[in-house]
Parts: structure tokens; C-alpha cells; sequence
């Protein structure tokens, strides 16, 4: 069911040429690029970011627990 041959993407193309018409069809194509283009660069800079934050997490040494002093220290006293 899956599987289209030429007869029916035939006929879809002239659906939608039909009830688009020739001078929308160019338009609403270069609508669809410039779309998958900005999905394309919004995924990359996505994938940019998370390899960015990968990399920062790796290169930075894990920080040095600090010690405390005996000055802030507090016994309680029965």
C-alpha cells in the first residue's frame, strides 16, 4: 500500500496543478525550500550547541571540593 507508481503520482500532479494552478505552484515550492532550509540550519545549530556543551563539559576539570575551616565550624554544648 505504501508504494506509489507513475499512474498515481500522475495523477496527484495534476491534482495539484489543477487546484493550484501554474503561477502558484513555483511560489508555494519556493516557500517549501526556504522552510526546509530554515529547519535544516535550526538542526545544525542545535547539533552545534549540544557538541559545544559536550565539549566544554569534557575539557573543563571537575571542580575541587573546598575544605572548610575550623573557624566555621560550631560545636554545640550540652
Amino acid at each position: 500500500m505504501g508504494n506509489l507508481g507513475f499512474q498515481e503520482i500522475l495523477l496527484i500532479a495534476i491534482v495539484v496543478l489543477v487546484l493550484f494552478g501554474g503561477r502558484k505552484i513555483p511560489e508555494f515550492m519556493k516557500g517549501l525550500g526556504r522552510g526546509v532550509r530554515e529547519f535544516n540550519d535550526a538542526k545544525n545549530n542545535v547539533r552545534k550547541e549540544i557538541e559545544e556543551g559536550l565539549n566544554e563539559k569534557v575539557e573543563t576539570p571537575p571542580a575541587t571540593p573546598t575544605q572548610q575551616s575550623a573557624s566555621t565550624t560550631t560545636t554545640m554544648q550540652p
